[in-house]
């Protein structure tokens, strides 16, 4: 994802990209030189030299890295998840809220035109399905297919929902690595939304759909092909519209938009606290996962088998 995001930098119009950090020197002067920049393996040295920066590192690195800009400040988009655990996204927030410092949180498919047309449409949700599956990722393998994938549906349920939820239950388990590789959830709020999420790293195809009922009438959306379909009832039976909508790169918006907001001092699209929210909803479903006794029994079974050979997964 930092390659991704490096690349992005180079190509806007009004941003320079400075550098790329890495703990891996090498690693970070590969980047460097492809995005024609500077590499270091010292985060620190950064200060005083850039207007903004990025944090896509491990999960478990996020604190320490935005406490480092933030306490200096220097305003942060930081990839998805906002931290490894809620407290330490609440310690982010704080951060941010004490510092005056901007800290966006890299949920990019907030930023899908499929996402920006549905919210324009100021619907008022009653059930809401997402899916989510797709190959196996060979990144992230620090946190699960929650924390990973299913994040960007949390993030985008909360936003529509527009509710505080009551009631979390989840079952998941782990196929191939010691992390949740597929997982169901369904989450109630205090309005009476209901919404039904799953995520799966383990498919052999590659899906990201939501569909969103309210009375009279409900959306069909695909995130990847960035098309939509709106139903609604007509007298005695249902029409269909297609959703009007501009297709582009959900990430390149996304980053555009921190500029913008970095620019101006202003609250960015998904800003620390709703990372925070997303986060403790995805928090509680990772601990039911890892309740399940099926969890718990292929947790036991790896630690006596022997390693799978992720490579012969590709």
């Amino acid at each position: 994802m930092g390659n991704i995001h490096a690349k992005v930098y180079r190509q806007l119009d009004g941003a320079e990209l400075v550098a790329v950090a890495d703990r891996d020197l090498e690693r970070a002067e590969a980047l460097a030189e492809r995005h024609g920049c500077t590499a270091t393996d010292k985060p620190e040295s950064l200060l005083g030299a850039v207007d903004a920066v990025t944090i896509s590192a491990p999960t478990a690195a996020h604190l320490e890295l935005a406490e480092l800009f933030i306490t200096n400040g220097v305003p942060v988009l930081i990839e998805k998840p906002l931290a490894a655990s809620a407290e330490q996204g609440r310690r982010i927030v704080e951060l941010s809220q004490k510092h005056g410092v901007v800290v966006a949180v890299g949920h990019s498919e907030r930023c899908n035109p499929v996402v920006q047309a549905m919210k324009r449409l100021n619907i008022e949700p009653m059930f809401i399905e997402a899916n989510r599956v797709s190959p196996y990722p060979f990144r992230s393998m620090d946190i699960g297919v929650v924390l990973d994938v299913m994040i960007h549906d949390i993030d985008i349920i909360l936003s529509l929902a527009n509710s505080r939820p009551i009631k979390v239950e989840a079952v998941g388990v782990n196929a191939i690595a010691e992390h949740e590789d597929i997982c169901n959830a369904r989450l109630t709020f205090e309005n009476g939304c209901i919404a039904n999420v799953t995520a799966s790293r383990i498919s052999f195809e590659k899906v990201r759909k939501i569909r969103v009922f309210q009375s009279n009438a409900y959306l069909s959306l695909d995130y990847q092909n960035q098309e939509g379909m709106i139903y609604r009832k007509d007298g005695g039976g249902i029409v269909r519209e297609k959703l009007p909508l501009e297709k582009d790169e959900p990430l390149k918006l996304e980053i555009v938009s921190f500029l913008d907001c970095v620019r101006a001092s202003r609250e960015p699209l998904v800003p620390g606290e709703q990372g925070r929210q997303a986060l403790r909803v995805a928090s509680e479903i990772t601990r039911l996962c890892r309740e399940n006794p099926l969890y718990k029994a292929a947790i036991e079974e790896q630690r006596t088998s022997p390693p799978i050979d992720l490579g012969k997964l590709r």
